[in-house]
């Protein structure tokens, strides 16, 4: 690793010449809708830049993933992935059009995640830019199908058909900066949905109110009792119910997710809230629903694999402070599958999820070169134990 690990802040600059191409690719991606399930054109977008950028291959999975391949040296090294998630929480009818400042670049959807797919997409222009080659393959893939209740399908898909072993791999996000997800927790994302006939023969004043219903879902949950280890923990992150202020919400539905480093435990907490979903519905005399939306297991590399080892080093070169975490991510399924993988953030942003989300422009070009230099650790073998 020290052969190559001065020469990572000399990157900065290089990258940073070639701006105008990673911006036109984030900006041209990015501000072509991707619902979940809706990302066909997008996804041909994608190919088609990274065709024009001249890769070897230039091609869609049976899943419809578009995927580019720039052949390395070695034959008998395994491929190295390059991922994004081609998809946003961005519904399709929302303005999409981007604006840029001398300092950012806003737009609904760019951190999660048309920045990462548009550096993804830039890749092999910034390769020739930095005359690089490398021992293995390396796999550029955009992903469709990853949020919510596509639930990984996209890599999934990908991971399972693919015939021969993968050195490693790098995942995409636009946020932030210093990020280093080297494992994932399991979860189970879960909806809970409430509906009351309006024709219940009782009188107004006396008729369930699915808000209320659920709002009680919501206390009993928050009386389990959680292990500190392993770790788990609820998180209530939406609710929606009701027609308007005066007339009692006939429907409802609850959405939360529960996390812990133990699949065992995840399975434990969701029966308890099964059998509080079933106990309330027959408490209250209302049809109530628990669905699983979408699940993924616990995975991990030790935080001493030399891959992780890696990437910490080539951020402090870099002069950023790693800020480990669990993601819920591809990298779950890449780990699951006994690929060594990692996480990775591009650059800091604002506004996360919002339509004025924005990402800041100057340390873009650090977060670039930080993934070259983590390709270049797995090109040298930190994977291959």
């Amino acid at each position: 690793m020290e052969s190559y690990l001065d020469k990572i802040p000399s990157y900065v600059d290089a990258i940073k010449s070639i701006k105008e191409t990673i911006l036109t690719n984030i900006i041209l991606i990015g501000q072509i809708p991707a619902p979940t399930f809706n990302e066909a054109k997008r996804a041909e977008i994608f190919q088609e830049r990274i065709s024009q950028a001249q890769v070897d291959e230039c091609t869609m999975d049976d899943f419809r993933n578009p995927i580019g391949v720039i052949h390395g040296t070695n034959d008998s090294k395994p491929p190295i992935f390059i991922v994004a998630h081609l998809d946003t929480f961005i519904d399709k009818d929302s303005d999409h059009n981007f604006t840029i400042k001398t300092d950012y670049l806003t737009g609904p959807g760019i951190m999660d995640n048309s920045a990462g797919v548009g550096v993804l997409a830039s890749l092999p222009e910034i390769f020739k830019k930095l005359n690089l080659t490398f021992e293995s393959d390396i796999v550029i893939a955009g992903l469709i199908h990853s949020l919510g209740k596509a639930n990984l399908q996209g890599i999934r898909q990908l991971l399972s058909a693919w015939k021969t072993p993968v050195r490693g791999a790098i995942c995409l996000e636009g946020g932030e900066l210093g990020r280093l997800n080297y494992y994932s927790y399991g979860t189970k994302r879960c909806e809970v949905e409430c509906k009351i006939s309006s024709d219940t023969g009782w009188e107004h004043r006396f008729q369930p109110n699915a808000i209320l219903i659920l709002n009680d879902v919501i206390n009993r949950i928050l009386t389990l009792r959680l292990p500190q280890r392993p770790r788990a923990r609820v998180i209530i992150g939406k609710i929606a119910g009701g027609f308007k202020h005066g007339i009692i919400a006939l429907e409802g539905t609850l959405g939360f997710e529960i996390q812990s480093d133990s699949d065992q435990m995840v399975k434990s907490i969701f029966k308890d809230i099964t059998d509080i979903v079933d106990g309330l519905s027959h408490e209250y005399q209302v049809e109530m629903k628990l669905k699983t939306i979408s699940s993924i297991n616990a995975s991990t590399l030790n935080f001493n694999h030399p891959l992780v080892k890696s990437t910490v080093a080539i951020m402090k070169q870099l002069g950023l402070k790693p800020m480990a975490e669990p993601s819920g991510s591809e990298l779950s399924i890449f780990l699951n599958h006994k690929i060594p993988a990692v996480t990775l953030g591009i650059t800091r942003g604002h506004n996360y999820h919002l339509a004025n989300a924005s990402i800041e422009i100057e340390p873009m070009y650090t977060g670039i070169a930080q993934i070259i230099g983590v390709i270049k650790a797995i090109d040298s073998g930190v994977c291959d134990e």
